[in-house]
């Protein structure tokens, strides 16, 4: 579970360190793998599934806040 944990936090780290660095291209691609590390740290009961819901969201949003 402490891997799994990693892996989420670390995939949305990475993602929020993209966007600030304003390679939007990139989190664009790199958006698919933070739902796919939070779908599956949600299925395996890591996370809740409104919580994965929640972060999902909010990746989204940073994402196209930066592309205005």
């Amino acid at each position: 579970n402490i891997k799994k944990i990693l892996v989420y936090k670390s995939s949305v780290k990475s993602f929020k360190k993209l966007v600030a660095e304003g390679k939007k291209d990139e989190a664009k691609k790199m958006l698919s793998k933070v739902y796919q590390t939070l779908d599956k740290a949600a299925k395996s009961g890591v996370i809740k599934k409104n919580k994965a819901s929640r972060l999902k969201s909010n990746t989204t949003l940073l994402l196209q806040k930066t592309a205005k």
